[in-house]
């Protein structure tokens, strides 16, 4: 007993000694060592987490917290974690014996006797074990932990994706709120400078001409009115769907777009950086697995080793049950010879599928590398373009203003006092959407950058 015993143990001991799979190489980053952006855009720094970067904004992290509590999809994505882990238990938990308590009460014909004899027996049971000497159990083990490890990288990416999607939504919708306070500014104008130009066409002062000119002029105002309170609503509907739950009454008022400053995330770094993105990373662990379960078809060729055995005693009688001590012991090894080439398939296939995860990991860093380089050449742009629009309001306002002062005295026309309210009305909508679309782009390159989650444990 003592050697059966000794040969269990030894068996558990060389499990897994040896690995067929192939050895993790991180593939070489398939982009540039630095970003393709001006020198002087480059800033150097460490990356906040995301209550620092929207620290200026109560209202806005007040409604990230929200939606980290409340989002459907980031609480699938955790879940989803949290099944990967159970199955990358229930892989580990392969690797080791499965030991049952068994009590079995039979009874046997002897029909020579022309009776029938009870028995029973009691004991430990070991039930087909598998030794694991080149490492299939292990390498699917590997493989199944790999994938929990890439949910887990997945989750931190949805996160992250989340955070800045309720910043952008948050944005939209103040940028939408604007412009319809923009709308509805240049509908009460243009209904009064209806009113006005009525009165004068009632005295014989205007023409047929200028009233209707008016009138269409107040229409066009009352139809983009209309049209700013429609997309206010939707984009307020779609960050009720980010956050979960209705938006709470009792939050912090929200900022013009003027008022909200971003800081500048840290990009005088190179390209690897982006390694420490949780897309990357998660496409990398994706890749282990590949590897992983390449060792395990590898090991499908080879003999498999398993144990069988039991301890316990036996008796015709209940009474004696333990009196007699019994054990048995088996051992087998299995080795392939014909299946029809599965093993061989089945080993292409894990080949094929790391050639997937290669492909897929270089392509992730391709499209972090774009991202990141695209935020970049916003930002070198966006504020030399917010100048100039600001500029160019400021003209369109005083022209408004230098218009309504001639159209008064009867010194302009009332098509000279459409055009330039029109002008007006343009360029205020143009500083609003370049607002939004900067700040969008420091959302964008926040987030491209690996968001300012806090460093994992």
């Amino acid at each position: 007993m003592k050697l059966k015993l000794a040969i269990l143990a030894a068996a558990l001991s060389l499990a897994g000694c040896i690995n067929l799979a192939p050895d993790h190489q991180r593939p070489a980053l398939p982009v540039a060592d630095q970003w393709p952006m001006p020198a002087a855009a480059q800033t150097a720094g460490e990356a906040l987490a995301w209550p620092q970067f929207y620290a200026g904004d109560a209202r806005l992290v007040a409604l990230i917290r929200i939606a980290l509590q409340n989002n459907r999809d980031l609480r699938v994505a955790v879940l989803n974690a949290e099944q990967a882990r159970a199955q990358a238990r229930v892989s580990d938990a392969n690797r080791w014996p499965t030991v049952s308590a068994a009590f079995i009460r039979s009874r046997n014909n002897l029909p020579a006797a022309d009776n029938t004899t009870p028995g029973y027996q009691a004991g430990l049971q070991v039930s087909s074990y598998e030794v694991d000497l080149l490492g299939r159990l292990r390498n699917q083990s590997d493989a199944a932990t790999a994938r929990y490890l890439a949910s887990v990288e997945g989750t931190r990416a949805a996160q992250i994706t989340l955070v800045a999607g309720v910043a952008a939504s948050y944005l939209a919708l103040q940028a939408d709120t604007e412009m319809e306070q923009l709308a509805q500014a240049t509908l009460k104008a243009r209904t009064d400078a209806e009113a006005l130009t009525r009165r004068k066409f009632d005295l014989g002062a205007s023409s047929a001409l200028d009233l209707a000119t008016a009138e269409s002029a107040s229409a066009a105002a009352s139809a983009a009115y209309a049209q700013a309170k429609r997309q206010r609503a939707q984009d307020e509907s779609a960050l009720v769907l980010v956050l979960g739950q209705a938006i709470p009454a009792d939050l912090a008022a929200a900022q013009p777009l003027e008022a909200i400053q971003l800081p500048d995330a840290p990009a005088g770094l190179p390209s690897q950086v982006l390694l420490a993105r949780p897309d990357v990373l998660q496409a990398e662990q994706e890749l282990s697995a590949a590897e992983a379960n390449i060792g395990a078809a590898r090991a499908a060729f080879f003999p498999a080793i398993t144990l069988t055995g039991s301890l316990g005693s036996a008796s015709s009688q209940l009474s004696q049950l333990f009196s007699n001590t019994i054990w048995t012991f088996a051992a087998q090894a299995a080795m392939p010879i014909f299946d029809a080439g599965r093993n061989r398939a089945n080993l292409d296939a894990t080949k094929a599928a790391q050639g997937i995860a290669v492909a897929q990991y270089e392509k992730t860093v391709q499209t972090a590398f774009k991202e990141v380089s695209d935020a970049l050449a916003g930002r070198a742009t966006y504020g030399e373009q917010l100048d100039a629009q600001t500029r160019a309001v400021k003209a369109a306002d005083d022209t408004l203003r230098l218009v309504e002062l001639r159209y008064g005295q009867g010194a302009s026309s009332q098509l000279d006092l459409l055009n330039a309210q029109t002008q007006a009305f343009a360029a205020h909508q143009s500083l609003v959407q370049l607002r939004m679309a900067a700040l969008l782009n420091s959302v964008q390159l926040y987030k491209a950058l690996g968001g300012g989650l806090a460093a994992k444990s």
